[in-house]
């Protein structure tokens, strides 16, 4: 679901933008206050596993694919601040990257999948976790409301751009995600059950090793082999005929997650993938290592 340049402009950018950084704001204010923090380790494997998960597209009907947002996987391995922060860093180096997702609708890509996603899907999950028995069931509807939410929102987004009527394109982007909300569900649901112990609490999951394992085989193995049609988004453009190519504004160094050099579209994929596995780890541990160091300096609790 990330938002070429090309589908919309106008003012609708900056305001997303602009919502966008309030809610990233408003998650590392939450983060910092948190009792619940992940070690800077597990902050950067959950972000690398998102980022491979995301990698990997899977066919639903009528040639579509659909991939992993990950909004609620993040929040239920991290809490739901720290997921927010977690997809807000994927999505941002997917598209400085990668050119996944162009440069002036970053802000609202970030709205959709992680302040939305992340955030909202997992402030549901939150809520529904605590019910005695649904243990799987909670990160399952609230992957399938996450992913939802970010059609609605997109479908709102590029109506307001005036790219396309809402009454128009909502019923087609909730439609094909749907299907794919079913995907995002049962990959979630599976995730939360091979990292986590039957608890939400972060302090019970298992190692870090095995997440960032997970996303280097994701990455490495899976990735090249992953379904090539057009995800749901690219899909409902090509539908309704509002999808037109245009040129990148920046060059991205591994764009379309190739390597320059690299012929061979299997290698390519998967070196792309490793280092963009790498890549994240290395820039989530950055922000978590800082945001702890900085909570720990600005702590109320600290004497002189």
């Amino acid at each position: 679901m990330h938002i070429p340049s090309s589908m919309m402009d106008g003012s609708v950018c900056p305001v997303t933008a602009a919502v966008s950084v309030a809610g990233v704001t408003l998650a590392a204010v939450m983060a910092s206050k948190s009792s619940e923090k992940p070690t800077s380790e597990r902050f950067a494997a959950v972000s690398a596993l998102i980022f491979a998960g995301q990698m990997v597209n899977f066919p639903v009907l009528s040639g579509t694919s659909g991939h992993l947002l990950g909004g609620v996987l993040a929040s239920a391995l991290l809490g739901v601040p720290f997921g927010v922060l977690a997809v807000s860093l994927v999505v941002a180096l997917q598209c400085l990257v990668f050119a996944d997702g162009g440069f002036s609708v970053l802000g609202a890509n970030i709205l959709n999948m992680a302040v939305l996603g992340a955030g909202f899907g997992g402030w549901i999950w939150r809520r529904l976790a605590t019910a005695p028995g649904w243990r799987l069931a909670a990160p399952a509807l609230a992957a399938i409301c996450s992913v939802m939410i970010a059609a609605l929102a997109c479908s709102t987004e590029l109506a307001a751009a005036g790219t396309i009527p809402f009454l128009k394109v909502a019923p087609a982007m909730l439609g094909v995600h749907a299907l794919i909300a079913l995907g995002e569900a049962a990959i979630t649901v599976a995730a939360v059950s091979l990292l986590t112990r039957p608890s939400p609490r972060i302090s019970g999951d298992r190692p870090v090793f095995l997440t960032y394992i997970t996303a280097f085989i994701l990455a490495l193995v899976v990735s090249p082999f992953a379904c090539r049609w057009p995800d749901g988004l690219e899909f409902v453009a090509v539908k309704l005929r509002f999808l037109h190519d245009s040129a990148p504004t920046f060059v991205a160094p591994l764009a379309d997650y190739s390597v320059p050099g690299v012929s061979n579209d299997l290698l390519a994929t998967s070196f792309a993938g490793v280092a963009g596995v790498v890549l994240t780890f290395i820039a989530a541990w950055c922000v978590a290592s800082a945001s702890r160091k900085l909570a720990v300096v600005c702590s109320p609790t600290r004497h002189s």
